[in-house]
């Protein structure tokens, strides 16, 4: 774990060894709402002998604690913030893998880095349309989940096997429901609130299709069969934007029997998807050069 100034705030974060495979894109990981960087632990573990993978807390989230006046908690604030490490860390070329806000984050961040960007992996991510009291019911159970969050909470007895059900199809083994509850009390208030409600807003909603469509890195998107929170259709919306689905290529990947934590319920199956997307894209390179 290292700690690195972003707009003076310090950002937590773990890079591992490159395993010396040239020339092959890093991997940079990025959490979602109330998350943090260790539950990409998983994937992390099967895949840094083949691609060196950077994974850190967003801003106000897991071990990034800390405020400066004047950010904001958008879509594009935070892809500046990613922009911004990935300069710290003289990261020249990366794929970026987001799951569920993190992927938008992603989307984003691949718009404002350009080359720098090779691709991008939505995980239980999409959208793009604005359901106006859906919306409202999901801001106002967010804030008051915030809001009322006493510390407490983490010696409240079996709240941890309660969150390791929470959002997924399989429950979660109770490390990983414990490691949900120390990240929402650990969170950031202005982080968490000023998160939640910037990127639901209609106007920030209805740009997320905008950037997909004219993004010229592939993007793909992985989706739960059974998440609840983020639904295929709405998965299927947004990557109907982007042009690998207008030229006819499949660009959507559903995983059967999965909730919205596909890295931590279908760990193999999401590792194998992502490594055979990104061994189609390093032929491709390959033959280019």
């Amino acid at each position: 774990m290292a700690t690195i100034n972003l707009f003076d705030v310090p950002h937590v974060y773990e890079l591992t060894p490159d395993p010396g495979i040239s020339p092959r894109p890093v991997l940079v990981f990025i959490h979602g709402w109330l998350l943090s960087r260790h539950y990409w632990q998983p994937l992390v573990a099967g895949l840094a002998s083949e691609y060196q993978c950077l994974t850190y807390d967003l801003r106000g989230f897991g071990d990034s604690q800390g405020e400066a006046p004047g950010q904001g908690f958008g879509l594009a604030d935070y892809a500046r913030d990613l922009e911004a490490l990935l300069t710290a860390l003289k990261i020249e070329s990366a794929w970026l893998i987001g799951h569920s806000l993190g992927g938008s984050i992603a989307l984003w961040a691949a718009d404002l880095c350009g080359d720098r960007v090779q691709g991008v992996i939505c995980l239980n991510s999409g959208g793009g349309i604005y359901l106006k009291e859906e919306f409202e019911r999901f801001r106002k159970a967010g804030q008051q989940l915030v809001q009322r969050r006493p510390r407490w909470l983490l010696h409240l007895p079996l709240l941890d096997w309660v969150l390791a059900r929470m959002m997924v199809y399989r429950p979660l083994s109770r490390f990983w429901g414990r490691q949900r509850l120390v990240d929402l009390v650990k969170a950031n208030t202005a982080a968490a609130l000023g998160a939640l409600l910037e990127t639901t807003t209609e106007a920030e909603v209805h740009l997320l299709p905008q950037v997909v469509a004219r993004l010229p890195q592939p993007v793909y998107f992985l989706a739960g069969d059974r998440d609840r929170v983020m639904e295929l259709k709405y998965v299927m919306h947004l990557a109907s934007f982007h042009h690998l689905f207008r030229n006819g290529t499949k660009n959507t990947i559903e995983i059967p029997d999965c909730g919205h934590l596909s890295m931590l319920e279908q760990t193999a199956a999401t590792q194998t998807h992502l490594q055979q997307i990104l061994q189609n894209h390093n032929s491709i390179e390959t033959q280019k050069a």
